[in-house]
């Protein structure tokens, strides 16, 4: 007889993987136990005959659950204690090894037909889940994950859940952690605007014929509020943006099924697939051309981000509704955090809501959902959230410390790494809200303590940028814990984090094409080509980047005719000139055109290299009334018009030395678009601006890293998703014999900034 004693780490907490463990084991009569441990990992101890124990490994490994994801399986000859029989232990809060903390869920197809089924005891019980689906990390407070640690310990199982919980036949609810039924679960009730509750027997189908009937509904799902209302009624969308003071930011719409949605968007069987999938993401697809769906929803755009019903509560409340779609967007105000709490909900919501759906578990963790879209052929994560968050991304190097990141300002995400690991928080949000700083530096503060991370060792990574509040917030949290501090330049982070991700080696250029980064030359970056060796962290060369375009005030951003006056200004335009091209009516905007005209006339400007605000530019001479409510909104309008647009080429583009510098003018292009906007179509021209802008970023690359040892090209930063863009430069590189590569795992926008962060701070020397 021998023994073995087995660590597992990866996905292999709250999903079924001990009571898998316990019915292998029973099956080829060997002994021992198998625990969870404070690691997130999974302990096993097996003693029997040497052939069973290396049969039980190659079971560990091919016979898993559904949702396990096993990393690593370490295991060592032990000299046998003489177990009787085979046991689940109660957990042990001591750390063998890291493993992930399990994300959050959808809801499986077994546990959906039992809510459905009338013979079943969970028939239309909307908090039905199993081991191989429902919330994890949204109510769990600390690791190993059991009932204990999470906001169940206060739900007492019934005789029968107790009975299915202890039962090793039962595949899905065996050592389940988060079962409950109708008798022992979470209670779900309706209030008014008041918060007085309303006496009904079913709130859910209550709920749905309010909604039905015009009334916006908030519902507090897993990991926070959505606000609910119906998506084709132009009177109610209209009502939801006035009171979200949301005037064109595109609501998500959440279908019964994926049956349902496509009645509102066009879909293949590989977009079908990841609706479905477990993460059951946002997917941004484009809109049928007979979809129900009211134009008010996505204004101007030409997809529509949706989704499908992932929990009981959604599925059910939506079955009752006559569309069987709706509105399903966040449960916040504007630039605020999602709620999670009902205090929250109170405080902030009864301005837009008329009536709450709530039930009574408490929401540890807010997560909200996550945002996928198609560029160039590829899917890539736009939010990293629900689903996958905060499970670990496993890099093929390994860090040489612990690390610490506090992302960027925008689309905040932070992250901690060890070993050849990233785990990245949640989405946070724009740090602009208080309350979102907050949620960074506890969120951080809980992945630190469930991943054993040493804050007094790490090496604390932030932006560059002096007035980030995320750098900020990183200082603060060096000194508290007398950590190191490292700055990593924002467009670095972005293209070396791309290129770890993709497993690159050797020398990489990276092209980081977004609004705003801060430059080492204290200027504002944002279309830049770094080139980099992978084996030297941390040394950088700038080889190429665009025009730099004058921002006077933050209000240019917002106002993108202003940007148009300033880069004219700075090309040398005559102001009578500007004003008879872009022939604007409004007396105001005239007087503020001249008051930043006069402004870069005199210097008082910061230079500009950003794509972003190049894009900007280019909507206002195509769209002169065009104003930002919402981050990126211009360049988002610009893809959807571009969206019907046959793109062609625009020429006269010249290239510029700069000292060490190649440099873009792209000067020729707008005078083109300014002289043919009378005579293209809007969509053309927009399709081929951008068309063009991705295929000279593609010759800028070309023409920097000529006679070099470069052979992979990288692409980051938030224009590098648009379409267009993406085409062009793909194009243009392919005649090299090179192609632009996005990011796998990451989001591309700021979101990937902490990931980029951790791993130049690792591995720097």
């Amino acid at each position: 007889m021998k023994a073995l004693r087995i660590v597992v780490t990866g996905l292999v907490q709250g999903v079924g993987f001990r009571p898998f463990i316990d019915r292998v084991v029973r099956q080829m009569k060997l002994n021992g136990y198998v625990r969870n441990v404070g690691g997130s990992e999974v302990e096993v101890w097996i003693e029997g005959n040497e052939e069973y124990l290396y049969e039980f490994l190659a079971a560990l490994l091919y016979e898993k659950p559904p949702p396990a994801l096993i990393d690593d399986v370490v295991f060592e000859e032990e000299i046998p204690v003489g177990y009787t029989g085979f046991t689940i232990l109660k957990s042990s809060e001591a750390r063998i090894l890291r493993s992930n903390i399990p994300p959050d869920l959808a809801v499986c197809r077994h546990c959906l037909e039992e809510v459905l089924d009338p013979l079943n005891r969970r028939y239309m019980y909307p908090f039905n889940s199993c081991a191989w689906c429902g919330p994890r990390f949204s109510m769990m407070h600390r690791s190993p994950y059991d009932r204990e640690n999470t906001s169940m310990s206060k739900y007492m199982l019934c005789d029968e859940c107790l009975r299915e919980y202890n039962d090793p036949e039962n595949v899905r609810r065996h050592h389940a952690q988060g079962i409950s039924c109708p008798r022992d679960g979470p209670r779900l009730a309706l209030y008014d605007n008041d918060f007085t509750p309303i006496n009904t027997r079913d709130p859910i189908k209550e709920a749905a014929q309010l909604i039905d009937e015009g009334y916006i509904v908030a519902v507090k799902g897993i990991g926070g509020y959505h606000i609910a209302s119906l998506a084709t009624d132009d009177e109610v969308v209209h009502r939801l943006r006035t009171r979200k003071k949301r005037p064109r930011k595109p609501f998500a719409v959440m279908g019964l099924d994926t049956s349902i949605l496509e009645l509102l968007v066009y879909m293949d069987e590989r977009d079908r697939e990841i609706l479905e999938s477990p993460r059951a993401p946002i997917l941004l697809l484009p809109k049928h051309e007979d979809s129900p769906v009211s134009r008010l929803v996505s204004p101007g755009l030409s997809h529509e981000g949706v989704f499908i019903a992932y929990t009981p509560l959604h599925f059910l409340l939506l079955m009752n509704t006559k569309d069987k779609f709706l509105i399903m967007t966040s449960g916040n105000v504007s630039g605020e955090p999602m709620c999670r709490d009902e205090e929250c909900a109170k405080n902030r919501l009864t301005s837009i809501v008329d009536y709450f759906l709530v039930h009574d578990r408490d929401i540890v963790n807010r997560v909200d959902d996550s945002v996928i879209r198609k560029t160039g052929g590829e899917y890539v994560l736009l939010r990293r959230s629900r689903g996958y968050a905060p499970s670990w991304i496993k890099i093929p190097v390994e860090l040489q410390r612990e690390v610490i990141a506090f992302g960027g300002d925008l689309n905040n995400v932070g992250g901690i790494g060890f070993e050849d690991k990233i785990v990245l928080t949640q989405y946070i949000g724009d740090l602009e809200s208080y309350n979102a700083q907050v949620d960074l530096v506890n969120t951080i503060e809980y992945l630190v303590r469930n991943y054993g991370v040493d804050s007094e060792k790490a090496l604390i990574a932030v932006d560059k940028h002096p007035s980030y509040h995320s750098r900020r917030l990183g200082i603060e949290y060096s000194r508290r814990h007398g950590a190191g501090i490292i700055e990593i330049q924002h467009h670095y982070a972005h293209v070396f984090g791309v290129a770890v991700d993709r497993g690159l080696s050797g020398v990489v250029a990276g092209l980081a094409i977004d609004g705003v980064g801060w430059g080492d030359d204290s200027t504002i970056w944002g279309g830049e080509v770094l080139v980099f060796d992978m084996d030297k962290p941390g040394v950088y060369r700038r080889v190429a980047s665009i025009d730099y375009i004058p921002l006077t005030s933050d209000r240019d951003t917002v106002k993108p005719f202003r940007l148009l006056y300033g880069y004219l200004a700075k090309k040398g335009w005559d102001i009578g000139e500007i004003d008879r091209v872009l022939g604007l009516r409004d007396g105001n905007r005239i007087l503020e055109g001249h008051m930043v005209y006069n402004m870069v006339k005199r210097g008082r400007y910061t230079p500009a290299s950003s794509t972003g605000r190049l894009i900007d530019i280019v909507a206002s001479i195509i769209d002169p009334g065009i104003e930002r409510s919402f981050e990126g909104e211009p360049a988002i309008r610009l893809e959807a018009m571009a969206f019907n647009g046959v793109p062609k080429l625009l020429e006269d583009v010249r290239f510029q030395i700069d000292g060490n510098l190649v440099r873009l003018d792209v000067y020729g292009v707008i005078s083109r678009i300014l002289e043919e906007r009378s005579s293209m179509k809007p969509c053309d021209l927009a399709a081929s601006f951008l068309y063009s802008i991705g295929y000279y970023y593609g010759e800028l690359i070309a023409a920097s890293i000529k006679g070099s040892s470069v052979s992979n090209i990288v692409v980051s930063g938030g224009a590098s998703v648009n379409e267009y863009i993406y085409r062009g430069l793909r194009d243009r590189l392919a005649s090299e014999g090179l192609k632009p590569l996005l990011p796998l795992n990451i989001p591309p926008n700021d979101e990937g900034i902490a990931f980029g962060q951790v791993i130049v701070a690792g591995l720097i020397r």
